[in-house]
């Protein structure tokens, strides 16, 4: 039995004329332990569809099955409980809180669970621990980079011990290095067990997942079982597609050839000659025309 499992699910936005298609009768079904990337242009229902499996938000038609129970239309007060015990977010712009610290928001989801602070304070330094922030507990957000703040948001993900993790775009703000450090946790949460879903525009991250799924027009396209290691050919051939020559390519390219072939320098050399005696003869007949 699938672990998330969709039913012709669809979700509509708006009303009469304003009404928006987000979601065409969607069916998918992710296993428990999966690493499933998800990919598409914007606007093709990716982030539509991980609100729908982290029950922020509810189909307008279709059934929605989080380990064969019906999700779809739980009560607000069920379905937070739900989120809180078995879903940790990953959001790209992080969304800690300015005004606490680290250990502060990391701890923050189990003060919803009523756990005393010394043992929720506790438990959120063993997260920081478990992504090496723990030295950095007591900062504030502003003062870390943007790879440990996301390092913060991955500890505060985890703090509830959910089998589940939802990534949406976790690497958009970060440099490659930082992109990397953030990865590699994701991949050591998907060895220990869970079940991670990453929205992604970056086909090198497809080497993290163990299948990747493309989205166009609210409906998913293509479902690709992947190797673990390797970029998802899909994702490979999308990319080669959208990648367009630039005038900067070709000066690149024309320089690389010049510096690499010295005799392409030297056979513009006789050419140049040529240029300067077409120029002085020329002005030999400017001037001779003027003397007459």
């Amino acid at each position: 039995m699938a672990l998330i499992a969709l039913k012709e699910v669809s979700k509509i936005f708006g009303f009469g004329e304003a009404t928006t298609l987000a979601l065409d009768e969607v069916d998918l079904a992710v296993q428990k332990g999966e690493f499933l990337a998800i990919m598409g242009p914007s606007g093709c229902g990716k982030t539509t569809l991980m609100n729908l499996i982290g029950l922020l938000d509810r189909p307008t038609h279709g059934t929605y099955l989080l380990d064969g129970k019906n999700s779809s239309h739980l009560r607000p007060n069920r379905q937070a409980k739900l989120r809180r015990d078995r879903i940790g977010f990953v959001f790209q712009f992080y969304n800690l809180l300015p005004r606490l610290n680290v250990l502060e928001n990391v701890a923050l989801p189990l003060a919803y669970r009523g756990m005393t602070p010394v043992r929720r304070l506790k438990r959120a330094s063993d997260m920081l621990e478990l992504v090496g922030m723990r030295d950095r507990e007591y900062f504030f957000p502003k003062q870390l980079s943007g790879g440990q703040v996301q390092r913060a948001a991955i500890a505060r993900a985890l703090i509830n011990n959910p089998s589940i993790i939802i990534a949406d775009e976790p690497t958009g703000n970060l440099d490659s290095h930082d992109s990397k450090v953030v990865m590699e946790l994701l991949a050591d949460l998907h060895r220990s067990g869970h079940t991670i879903l990453m929205v992604t525009h970056n086909p090198e991250l497809t080497r993290y997942a163990s299948r990747v799924i493309y989205m166009r027009d609210g409906t998913v396209v293509e479902d690709e079982s992947t190797s673990i290691g390797a970029v998802a050919k899909g994702a490979l051939q999308t990319y080669l597609r959208k990648r367009k020559t630039t005038e900067e390519d070709i000066i690149a390219g024309v320089s690389a050839l010049m510096k690499d072939v010295p005799g392409k320098a030297m056979a513009r050399t006789p050419q140049r000659g040529r240029k300067k005696k077409a120029k002085r003869g020329r002005a030999r007949k400017v001037k001779d025309s003027v003397e007459r």
